[in-house]
């Protein structure tokens, strides 16, 4: 009895000792978010903080490299139409969802007919061209539009690109349930806390990717990711501010990845979304420019962003090349109060601005405060949970709403959903014919050069319309622990993870 009694205890002893090793050899990588995600359906989702998890969850049907070029994912080969109006996609074979669904051309045309279709989509306006999606072969899909498309397959580089499996689609709990194709599958969350992915074992490149987990960790205060980093409590982290900067760079166990980035941060005003009351000063543009002129940029960049950031006066970020070259209107108080005047605002004017919960983005709200103070405007901040401010502006919940968009590598995909009467992401219901007519111009053809004409037209009408008074352009700015290996900072500011290591 005592010889089975010490047996037995070796054997659980060793039992153990695997179950620790075991713990312990699995790899796990923590990023740091600026904020918790919205929803988990890329049909449905708008956040930038989303983006991350999707690009680790969602295989798309075509990605891009780090010079914003297309590059084949689900789809492996494309060819349009001599009119421009069918694009035939030929696609990955082997491939699986993570719950064992087969990824097919079927599966292509639920996710792009779903995207279109479903209630409350906001990829609608990103694939509005798309008539019908015909299954021409088990691999090959033909995309038939209404009119010429150019910004369609940088569309499908994202959310509007991103599979889902359409068994798994069609429940009722998808948004807290998502499942589709990519190297991680979705594990738990918990509001506000944490994402869990784990390793999809299934995954047709799984050789790419070296970790067993994901573990998104949202944490509103820039300084206090930063902590958590040198803590050894996160490995990366997006969004470090850039006060941190000289922080990160004294830590010697600290590296840093910068990247100019593609997103602006700006002003929405509310012209006429939700119950906006009928004689809102924020109905006439002289109000709305009056706003922009009050705000000094330049200052603003120095104040908040030591100079690492670049003034704005449009959607196009300078690393795109239809930013236009529109210099950005200097800060002018006099004449802002004569726009005020002739709109026969009396002033001060009280107004609402909803800013982001986070210490940055109440910095920058506080700046405008002061500013526009200046010019006649009584500005009241109101500060709200990223996700909930963006529902609020989608609802008309707002006055003013400090936001912005992580940007798009077509210019289409940064302003269209904006700015279109029609768009999905239009939260303040701008609407004007002509600027219409020139989006849907640029969209329709491939010639750069038209293309740049109409964006140009865009920009300068909006300086006059003023539906956003855009800011600031972003930086992307990635905090890491020298263990990790193999990342780099691309313009659309996500992290991927393929090749990218963690040292012991």
């Amino acid at each position: 009895m005592k010889l089975r009694h010490s047996l037995l205890t070796a054997l659980s002893g060793l039992m153990l000792l695997g179950a620790s090793a075991q713990t312990q050899a699995e790899s796990v990588i923590r990023i740091g978010l600026g904020a918790d995600p919205d929803m988990l359906d890329p049909h449905l989702a708008r956040t930038y903080y989303g983006r991350f998890v999707f690009a680790a969850m969602c295989d798309r049907l075509v990605d891009i490299d780090e010079k914003l070029q297309v590059v084949p994912g689900l789809a492996t080969s494309w060819a349009w139409s001599d009119e421009g109006k069918t694009l035939t996609m030929n696609l990955r074979e082997g491939v699986t969802f993570h719950d064992g669904e087969k990824f097919d051309a079927s599966a292509v045309k639920f996710n792009l007919e779903r995207a279109l279709t479903l209630p409350g989509s906001l990829r609608k306006s990103e694939l509005s061209s798309v008539e019908s999606v015909e299954v021409s072969g088990p691999l090959q899909v033909k995309i038939h539009l209404k009119t010429p498309d150019a910004a369609l397959l940088s569309q499908l580089t994202d959310r509007a690109g991103a599979m889902l499996a359409p068994q798994a689609a069609g429940k009722a709990d998808f948004v807290t349930h998502p499942v589709c194709s990519g190297p991680y599958q979705f594990d738990s969350r918990v509001q506000q806390d944490r994402i869990v992915l784990k390793r999809y074992e299934g995954y047709w490149n799984k050789a790419a990717y070296h970790f067993d987990k994901v573990i998104f960790l949202p944490i509103p205060d820039a300084s206090v990711r930063l902590a958590n980093l040198r803590a050894g409590d996160l490995d990366l982290t997006e969004g470090i501010a850039a006060s941190d900067v000289k922080t990160l760079q004294g830590d010697a166990r600290l590296s840093m990845a910068k990247v100019t980035g593609l997103g602006y941060q700006g002003i929405t005003f509310n012209i006429a979304n939700g119950k906006v009351d009928a004689n809102s000063p924020l109905k006439d543009a002289r109000v709305r420019q009056a706003f922009s002129l009050a705000i000094d940029r330049d200052a603003l960049n120095q104040v908040v962003f030591e100079g690492l950031y670049t003034p704005a006066n449009q959607a196009f970020s300078p690393v795109s090349p239809y930013h236009v070259k529109l210099p950005v209107a200097p800060r002018n108080v006099e004449k802002a109060k004569a726009l005020l005047q002739a709109a026969g605002v009396k002033t001060p004017l009280n107004v609402m601005l909803l800013v982001t919960n986070n210490p940055t983005a109440q910095q920058v709200g506080q700046v405008i405060q002061a500013m526009a103070s200046e010019a006649g405007f009584n500005v009241n901040l109101e500060m709200s949970e990223f996700a909930s401010l963006l529902d609020r502006q989608q609802r008309g919940d707002f006055q003013l709403s400090l936001s912005g968009w992580s940007g798009r590598p077509d210019p289409d995909g940064s302003i269209y959903a904006f700015i279109n009467s029609k768009g999905t992401l239009n939260d303040g219901h701008y609407s004007n014919a002509q600027v219409d007519s020139w989006l849907s111009e640029a969209r329709r053809t491939n010639d750069t050069a038209t293309r740049q004409t109409r964006y140009n037209d865009v920009v300068n009408q909006l300086q006059t319309d003023m539906p956003i008074a855009y800011l600031y352009f972003e930086p992307r700015i990635f905090g890491m622990s020298k263990k990790l290996q193999g990342f780099k900072a691309w313009p659309d500011g996500l992290v991927r993870l393929a090749g990218v290591t963690l040292a012991p």
